[in-house]
């Protein structure tokens, strides 16, 4: 007799259940997206000990039959589907028709259902996947499921949960993932006899944001919308001051639907690429509508990872989308007096900052543009923005489903101009005359434009604009530069003003291959351990094109030929060991133009000048008139803000004058 034999229905619902069902969230998410599905517009949802107890779930939706309550909770048993191509097009966010089963297999179960024109309502009851009968009952229009004792008969898989409190957490982080995919919905939410959240259904995205993480936050948003075909992507991403220490504070939906995708994150990550310190992560709350054939939902039991048809197009139309946002957004870091209590300089900036008593810190939400401009004589180019919707707080936010726009115009890349054949530090700026005509971005008329993941520079904001008059600064403590502008005043790290500078004219100069490159005389030969000979070989052409010429020497020597102009101040010796560090402990960009970038903020920062070191006026000069000539000058290439503004109307109300 063979050996092989066909598992009981009972073990493979347990099976099932330890794929769909891993603790207390994964049953509230089950249900409240059955409940939408069900074209509720009201979702109660109530939790005991952290779900471990009573999770229950009401809704408005359109119910069930009698006859569909007992079929409701068998495996693969679902009106979703009806044969193999609706696979290909999947509009609902359930489908699987196993979650029901894998629930009611691990748990004590009772389902109440009324359809809106029948008389009275229908329950049932199911213990540990043994069905009774269907009973008639009274209950109001909807589907109420109550989950009680979750794991009783698998007292194993119940140990393995974590407190109530824990638990309790991962509910309320369930909760929000769908409150905030479905803001028209209202939803409320208890635990432990508290109401924790009642939320209104709402038109804009914006409040619900507030009421998770705070105002704070959603102030900071920035709005980004662009349609590519049939692709419509559209959200909110934060100001880099509101960076997070991990990818918790992004979320990407897709039809409606909570996912997690490396591609899209790392286009996000892209976007941010200049803008946050290393190691610092940016909040995003994006959706993606696009046509359910493009998509396919059905690669894990949980349905949290996706893949695309054509993954590369939606990376690039994310990574354009929000620079086109940050060109048109000023991201500056703003000083401002502190009232009592004095507040504390936030960490993402206090090493650039002196040490002192003083009452002053960075605003945590973006400067308002209309404000940025009033500090110099001439303003940026003024732009359309899209019209807002007045929410029910009165102040303005896109629509829930906001209709295509077209942007009302070109927004032109800037690039910095090369002042002379010869690279020099500190060379008198060129003329706005002699600087080469902008770049312009690829016309995003109701489309982004494509880009090659990993390819495109950092993102660039419109270089600040010139003033009259050359700012008047101050050098103090060797390393700030205190300047007067038109309203008030600005302190600026000259470290990381001149590393953005230099960033910026080596990436022009790279991209038009004319890095200037000191032949040696003789080459020198230089020891590196194993792995860093091998990693440096590897990457020998695009170290060619930052300058550094390299051939491998026998064992693990390499010979360096030529080394970059601009760091003839570092041994070629020193220059090739912290390369070969760099690419052998940080994280490999997936793509050489995003390696590449990645040592050209290295190298800038490499050739920079450094913090305690005494500048002539002259330098000074120098360096404050090609500040204007860079895009993104706010930011150094790591993420830190190069100046903080300090208004004369903040100077005069801290000295008590107004």
């Amino acid at each position: 007799m063979g050996i092989i034999r066909q598992l009981p229905p009972s073990v493979v619902n347990q099976i099932a259940a330890g794929e769909v069902v891993e603790r207390p969230a994964s049953v509230v998410k089950e249900l409240l997206e059955n409940a939408i599905d069900a074209g509720a517009s009201r979702i109660d949802v109530t939790v005991e000990r952290g779900g471990k107890d009573l999770i229950r779930v009401a809704d408005n939706g359109r119910g069930m039959e009698p006859d569909d309550l007992p079929q409701a909770f068998l495996p693969h048993a679902t009106s979703k589907l009806h044969d193999a191509d609706d696979l290909f097009r999947i509009r609902t966010l359930g489908f699987r028709g196993e979650a029901l089963a894998a629930i009611a297999e691990v748990a004590k179960v009772r389902c109440q259902s009324r359809q809106v024109e029948a008389p009275d309502g229908a329950e049932i009851a199911i213990d540990a996947g043994v069905i009774g009968p269907v009973r008639a009952c009274g209950c109001p229009p909807g589907t109420v499921f109550e989950v009680r004792n979750l794991f009783h008969n698998t007292p194993v898989r119940r140990t393995f949960l974590k407190s109530d409190a824990t638990e309790a957490g991962h509910v309320a982080e369930m909760f929000a993932r769908i409150a905030l995919a479905h803001p028209t919905v209202r939803l409320t939410f208890r635990s432990a006899g508290k109401l924790v959240h009642d939320l209104p259904a709402v038109t804009g995205v914006k409040e619900r944001i507030a009421v998770f993480f705070g105002q704070e936050l959603a102030d900071s948003l920035l709005w980004v919308e662009s349609r590519l075909e049939s692709i419509h992507l559209w959200g909110y991403v934060a100001h880099p001051s509101q960076s997070r220490s991990s990818a918790k504070g992004q979320f990407l939906f897709v039809g409606g639907r909570y996912v997690r995708d490396r591609s899209l994150s790392h286009a996000l990550a892209e976007a941010y690429r200049g803008l946050l310190m290393v190691g610092r992560m940016p909040v995003a709350f994006l959706h993606l509508d696009l046509p359910p054939e493009e998509v396919d939902v059905n690669i894990h039991p949980t349905k949290i990872e996706v893949r695309f048809r054509d993954s590369q197009r939606i990376y690039s139309q994310l990574l354009s989308t929000v620079r086109q946002t940050f060109l048109k957004s000023d991201l500056h870091s703003r000083l401002q007096a502190a009232e009592a209590p004095p507040t504390v300089v936030s960490d993402a900036t206090s090493a650039a900052l002196p040490a002192s008593p003083g009452a002053f810190a960075l605003s945590e939400t973006a400067p308002d543009r209309q404000a940025v401009a009033s500090w110099f004589p001439i303003a940026p180019a003024p732009f359309k923005p899209y019209p807002p919707v007045g929410d029910s707080n009165g102040a303005t936010s896109p629509s829930w489903d906001p209709p295509g726009r077209a942007w009302d115009r070109e927004l032109p890349t800037q690039v910095s101009s090369v002042p002379g054949d010869s690279f020099d530090e500190f060379a008198p700026a060129a003329s706005s005359e002699a600087a080469p005509p902008p770049v312009p971005a690829a016309s995003t008329n109701g489309s982004a434009a494509t880009v090659a993941p990993g390819a495109p520079p950092a993102p660039q904001a419109p270089p600040l604009p010139s003033t009259e008059t050359p700012l008047r600064a101050l050098q103090v403590h060797d390393s700030y530069l205190i300047a007067e502008t038109s309203d008030g005043m600005m302190v600026i790290d000259q470290h990381a003003l001149h590393e953005r500078i230099l960033y910026e004219e080596l990436r022009v100069r790279v991209e038009k291959g004319k890095v200037e490159a000191q032949r040696l005389l003789v080459p020198e030969p230089v020891e590196l351990t194993s792995d860093e000979a091998a990693a440096i070989v590897e990457q020998r052409e695009v170290l060619a094109r930052l300058g550094l010429e390299l051939e491998p020497f026998g064992g693990d020597t390499v010979l360096v030929l030529s080394a970059p102009a601009m760091l003839k101040t570092l041994p070629a010796d020193r220059l090739l060991r912290d390369l070969a560090e760099h690419l052998r402990t940080k994280p490999f960009p997936p793509t050489r133009d995003a390696l590449l970038a990645d040592l050209l903020h290295m190298v800038a920062c490499k050739a920079a000048i450094k913090a305690g070191q005494r500048l002539t006026p002259e330098e000074v000069s120098a360096l404050l008139d090609r500040r204007h000539l860079v895009a993104d000058a706010h930011h150094c290439p790591h993420g830190r803000p190069t100046a903080l503004v300090f208004t004369k109307s903040e100077l005069e109300r801290q000295f008590g004058r107004i």
